[in-house]
């Protein structure tokens, strides 16, 4: 792979109880585990960030074929939830459930993008076959 861009973060303290930053000092966050986990919750944690990075990776790659197709997503969104729980071996796994707001195009057309764009998104390429995703066009 020919590299175009990397990311660089360093986490310090205690894992999920202590503090993240990226080394441009564009993220700086607190962590905390969350309360469904056993943790107070007064912080961000790492499925937040994997959320929000992959939302707003997914909406690039859809814009990006939208505009392939010169199909108007002027209004577009997309959600992410990412889900973790326990796996069979003892640890943990993640889940990812993505929500595409489409308004201005018909639901075939939209769902035709959306899939095609998570041919194209890193962060769908990356967890293809290690974990769930779903891609669910809603028609708000």
């Amino acid at each position: 792979m020919k590299t175009l861009y990397t990311a660089e973060a360093l986490a310090t303290g205690d894992g999920r109880n202590g503090h993240g930053r990226t080394t441009d000092g564009r993220i700086d966050v607190d962590l905390a585990t969350p309360k469904e986990l056993g943790g107070a919750g007064n912080g961000t944690n790492p499925e937040q960030l994997f959320a929000v990075g992959y939302a707003a990776c997914f909406h690039s790659a859809l814009r990006l074929v939208a505009g392939q197709q010169k199909a108007d997503v002027s209004d577009s969104s997309v959600g992410a939830k990412v889900n973790i729980g326990p796996n069979d071996a003892g640890g943990f796994q993640l889940s990812v459930e993505l929500e595409v707001t489409l308004p201005n195009l018909d639901h075939d057309t939209a769902q035709a993008i959306a899939d095609k764009a998570h041919e194209v998104c890193p962060y769908s390429n990356a967890t293809r076959g290690n974990i769930d995703v779903t891609v669910t066009v809603t028609d708000d």
